[in-house]
């Protein structure tokens, strides 16, 4: 437990901010499943839509370090080329 006034302020702001990331973190992946289910439903143009909107949520994430800037590109590559590649 903190024992200083600057370490309970720290405590107070790493709750606060792993609430936060928290909450991005699930964004992201909800995004992700809903191309993910989207593109399993075999609908091209809902998967194609549902990307669009994923995909700001997905950079979002890497810019605030959710997730790496690698990770994120790799993620809507590949799911682009999920779409893509639908017949």
């Amino acid at each position: 437990m903190a024992n200083h006034k600057s370490a309970e302020k720290r405590a107070r702001q790493t709750e606060r901010r792993t609430a936060v990331n928290t909450a991005r973190r699930s964004r992201v992946r909800g995004s992700v499943k809903k191309v993910e289910e989207a593109i399993a439903s075999g609908d091209k143009n809902a998967a194609k839509e549902a990307l669009r909107l994923a995909q700001p949520e997905i950079q979002r994430g890497a810019t605030k370090r959710i997730v790496t800037k690698n990770a994120a590109s790799r993620r809507v590559s590949r799911l682009s080329a999920r779409i893509k590649a639908m017949a």
